[in-house]
């Protein structure tokens, strides 16, 4: 309806239209970050819990490595010696060894390498790194670049080589950072697991365009695979310096992937196990979910997507695991086990665990409360 001009002593009056009520938006809680304090204490259950249950610290392998690498960043944020002591002996009980020896290539045995640094940047000692600087320097020597055939690769070695390339003869030696890249590129681009046009990853040459595929038909994009890429890239950045000139391929990559993953988050948190499909097993996911949140909470903190969009998704990914995976006395649960695709280790359920996703809880806790007031 046109609004009537009233005329009154010769001044046109205009009759006020309506303004509309102005509601602030009121974020769920599911989308509201907890506080520090409140992260400590989730970290602290899960991480006792394992440590309580398992007097036994374990292998070197990638698995357990990955726990360690989350139990150090929890020591970091706690001071807490216990989880000090715990590595300390782990990394002793295997003389700071190479699972298979230095002469091997194959980056689930370098994974153990990012816990020994760790350690020997709280406790200096030469033979903490004595066996991994070989069996890295054996790698960098050589020409051969098709080590990392599945992006699981990147995680295990991509940190080793970035955070040695600092320690080298001349101090930020550049020859490591220009293996990795290699090494890298390799896999990203010759093999074709990165997929340009979504920022997301295959897990191997298995899946890719024409090959396996979900039950409906639909791209295979296994959630902890991608995950394993996110925190590859979050460690590899922490570790170069800023002006190395392959970081702004990495940072546009990690910013990539953390923007692909917003979209597909489920409502209560976590992600399927399969990015393609939300229908190939659905169901929540601990280990996945625990690396994107690791990876979301560093690239809002670094500026590399915004807070106003993505810190939601980190804190609903969180509050997610919380709530359904963490069980009252600190066991963490619907973690998929060992495997290289969504139907692995089936079904995935509350009493399912693993010491990576122990180490991927970890990690996302620690990262989170940099960011909780």
């Amino acid at each position: 309806m046109k609004r009537r001009h009233f005329l009154s002593l010769g001044t046109a009056v205009l009759a006020a239209p309506a303004l509309p009520s102005v509601t602030a938006y009121a974020a769920p809680p599911s989308e509201l970050l907890p506080g520090r304090a409140q992260i400590v204490t989730q970290i602290r259950r899960v991480a006792d819990q394992w440590i309580a249950t398992h007097p036994q610290s374990g292998d070197n392998g990638w698995a357990r490595a990955t726990f360690f690498s989350g139990l150090m960043a929890a020591y970091r944020l706690t001071n807490d010696r216990r989880y000090l002591d715990y590595t300390r002996s782990w990394a002793e009980r295997h003389s700071y060894g190479i699972r298979e020896g230095v002469a091997t290539r194959h980056a689930d045995n370098h994974n153990a390498i990012q816990v020994y640094l760790d350690l020997n940047e709280l406790e200096p000692s030469a033979n903490k790194l004595t066996a991994a600087t070989e069996t890295i320097g054996r790698m960098v020597a050589g020409s051969k670049v098709d080590d990392w055939w599945w992006d699981d690769a990147l995680h295990m070695a991509m940190p080793p080589f970035a955070r040695l390339g600092r320690l080298g003869r001349l101090r930020n030696d550049p020859a490591y950072w220009a293996k990795l890249h290699q090494l890298y590129r390799d896999t990203k681009i010759r093999r074709g697991l990165y997929v340009a046009s979504s920022g997301l990853w295959y897990r191997d040459d298995r899946f890719l365009p024409g090959k396996i595929v979900s039950p409906n038909g639909k791209p295979v994009l296994w959630s902890r695979g991608n995950g394993w890429v996110a925190a590859a890239h979050v460690k590899t950045l922490k570790a170069l310096p800023a002006n190395q000139q392959n970081v702004v391929e990495y940072r546009s990559t990690l910013a990539q992937l953390v923007s692909a993953l917003r979209p597909i988050q489920r409502s209560d948190g976590f992600w399927n196990v399969n990015l393609g499909d939300p229908q190939h097993l659905p169901g929540p996911e601990t280990s996945g979910t625990a690396f994107f949140a690791y990876a979301t909470a560093y690239a809002v903190k670094t500026g590399l997507v915004p807070s106003l969009n993505h810190l939601p998704v980190a804190a609903r990914a969180w509050n997610g695991m919380v709530q359904t995976a963490v069980h009252p006395d600190g066991f963490l649960g619907y973690v998929q086990k060992v495997g290289d695709r969504p139907e692995s280790s089936q079904p995935v359920n509350y009493e399912s665990t693993a010491d990576f996703g122990v180490g991927a809880f970890l990690l996302a806790g620690a990262e989170l409360a940099s960011l909780a007031g």
